[in-house]
């Protein structure tokens, strides 16, 4: 019998091919450009980390203000980024192929059904990451695997030790959004690496956040049910409910969930609510951090962030807006928006270290209703200090 690992069950391989053959090369730019652009952002990324920390004062342990992160930056093109996040998508799944692997029929049989289905899910991931590549500016990857681009060091760290990740900037995406929005490069490329910079900060100065964020994904994957018949019923039921939607749906209580939400189970849901409040906490965390620190260093940056939120709203057409909302995107705007307002107003209430408490322990995360309503968040965390 044929032996087929479990990261098998996916064929990788062609899905970096069928993103790379979908994917569009980015805007046009001379050989010269594109140096000069290259190395701004790296000036940029490197900077930020003095701007982000001086706003945050989130320091790791043992750094000063001056120390560097020692986590690589890498300036991408969108295969690049495909890449990069393949490599990342095969780190968080394994557990999960795995348990795939194991219940596979055994035999001649079971090996084809396997060959076959990676690569239809190989093309399937394909055509995801090419829509996705496009449209991604920058991003900390938490779950790089180690490569030779990573800082020497153990693979495993121990407890309570960082564990060590990347800052992607994918300079043709942010080419083109500042073309398209019309402002100027150098303080829209500056503000696009605070964000990110942002990111980079919270998960070196916070250790347990990485493996706190992971052990949620896989408990959300270690509860997919894997019966077949039972996954594709529920896509299809899915699937079924955008296509046949509209007015009708909405009136019968859809409330416009992604196709990811609606294939879970009531534990996964519950799973989902827990990370949803952290990435929203992220994603507002950077959004707030990138314009408190705009007026002191990016000049234009009240024109950026209302053309950009502007932009973030309204999409570009019907069939990007159908696949945002089918993927679940549209929640992630949302997460941008409501974050941020979590963030402002537990600093408006308790200045800069009280909502660093934040970061303590998983314990002091905002839950999904406290994201919705930070007065909860402030009487629970900062109770005791107040009594």
């Amino acid at each position: 019998m044929t032996s087929i690992s479990g990261s098998e069950m996916v064929d990788w391989n062609l899905a970096v091919a069928t993103a790379q053959r979908l994917t569009r090369p980015g805007p046009e730019v001379s050989r010269d450009e594109a140096r000069a652009i290259v190395a701004e952002l790296r000036g940029h990324a490197q900077q930020s980390e003095t701007h982000v920390r001086a706003f945050t004062r989130m320091y790791g342990d043992g750094e000063s203000e001056g120390a560097p992160h020692g986590t690589p930056v890498l300036i991408v093109d969108r295969p690049g980024w495909v890449k990069a996040n393949v490599a990342g998508f095969r780190e968080v799944l394994k557990p999960l192929l795995g348990k795939m692997q194991e219940r596979r029929p055994g035999g001649a049989g079971g090996a084809v059904l396997g060959t076959v289905g990676g690569k239809v899910t190989g093309v399937e991931v394909g055509m995801l990451l090419s829509f996705l590549s496009s449209r991604v500016l920058g991003q900390y990857e938490t779950f790089a695997p180690p490569s030779r681009e990573m800082p020497a060091g153990p693979v495993k760290p121990g407890p309570g030790e960082a564990r060590a990740g990347r800052l992607l900037l994918v300079a043709p995406n942010i080419v083109h959004v500042e073309r398209e929005l019309d402002v100027h490069p150098h303080d829209f490329r500056l503000w696009v690496c605070l964000h990110e910079e942002t990111h980079r900060t919270q998960f070196s100065a916070v250790p347990w956040l990485r493996d706190h964020i992971e052990g949620e994904i896989q408990a959300f994957l270690g509860e997919t049910d894997l019966d077949a018949s039972t996954v594709i019923e529920r896509v299809r039921q899915a699937v079924q409910s955008f296509s046949g939607g509209g007015q009708d749906a909405q009136e019968q209580g859809d409330d416009g969930r992604s196709l990811v939400d609606l294939v879970q189970t009531p534990s996964q849901r519950e799973i989902l609510a827990r990370l949803t409040a952290v990435m929203s906490l992220l994603e507002g965390h950077a959004d707030y951090v990138m314009d408190g620190v705009g007026p002191q260093v990016v000049p234009s940056v009240a024109e950026i962030r209302e053309k950009f939120t502007q932009r973030r709203a309204s999409g570009a057409g019907r069939l990007d807006q159908a696949l945002r909302r089918l993927l679940g995107l549209d929640a992630k705007l949302r997460q941008y928006r409501d974050g941020e307002r979590f963030v402002r107003a537990v600093v408006d209430e308790t200045g800069m270290d009280g909502f660093n408490r934040v970061w303590t322990s998983p314990n002091t995360l905002p839950t999904k209703a406290e994201i919705a309503k930070p007065a909860d968040w402030v009487a629970r965390v900062h109770r005791r200090a107040g009594s």
